[in-house]
């Protein structure tokens, strides 16, 4: 288990978010983030005194810009920063690690240039759980559409390491690695439980086997 894994009552009401086009963070998930940006830098050393904590969000290309930005989707992920370095250039190399998704009430004030929301938890609560037992989770299926989807694009993979992860442990990580569209990364965020994403991973990984390939993003998202 966590050992910093919280209770409902104790996540922030308010937070910065992080809006970031096809970067995925997942409860129990990691998500590697290099840092430039000045407004984004000022969120990490107002994170890192406030809690550590700051979410993560995609924008919506439907939705029309705002005076904070381009409009975003409702549903996004609180993360923990778990790891911390800078570089020598001022740029700073963290991991956010997944907490819980929330529910967008609505956008406040920014700070120092950042956005910040007020988010609501209370329908994702079984995030703050430990993970449970997938129901009907067809390992080998995901594992046969995997390799299918790695050949297709001619990626390369440690397959002793992923026969070793834990079943929600390979569902958390595999949405969240794999280059799929950002409207896709919503729909594996979105998915009401981890067998729903499983299935959804599943499909996914399907259905991009059998498309043209094109260059996907690779190593840890960057903050444009």
């Amino acid at each position: 288990m966590d050992p910093f894994q919280r209770r409902l009552e104790e996540l922030p009401g308010e937070f910065p978010v992080f809006p970031l086009a096809g970067a995925l963070l997942l409860p129990y998930g990691k998500l590697p983030l290099n840092v430039f940006e000045p407004r984004y830098l000022a969120l990490v050393e107002d994170a890192l005194g406030a809690g550590r904590m700051f979410a993560m969000i995609q924008p919506d290309p439907q939705k029309m810009a705002g005076p904070t930005g381009p409009g975003l989707y409702r549903i996004g992920c609180l993360g923990r920063l778990s790891s911390f370095s800078e570089s020598e250039d001022g740029r700073y190399l963290i991991t956010l690690s997944g907490v819980a998704r929330f529910a967008v009430s609505v956008e406040l004030e920014m700070r120092r240039g950042y956005r910040r929301v007020r988010g609501d938890f209370s329908v994702f609560a079984t995030d703050l759980a430990a993970p449970a037992e997938m129901a009907e989770f067809d390992r080998e299926g995901l594992l046969a559409a995997l390799r299918s989807y790695f050949q297709h694009r001619g990626f390369d993979a440690n397959w002793d390491a992923i026969a070793k992860m834990p079943d929600d442990t390979l569902v958390v990580t595999l949405s969240m690695v794999c280059p799929f569209e950002p409207a896709e990364k919503q729909a594996l965020l979105e998915a009401p439980t981890q067998s729903d994403r499983a299935l959804a991973l599943r499909t996914l990984l399907e259905i991009d086997a059998h498309q043209p390939t094109e260059p996907g993003p690779q190593g840890p998202p960057r903050a444009s």
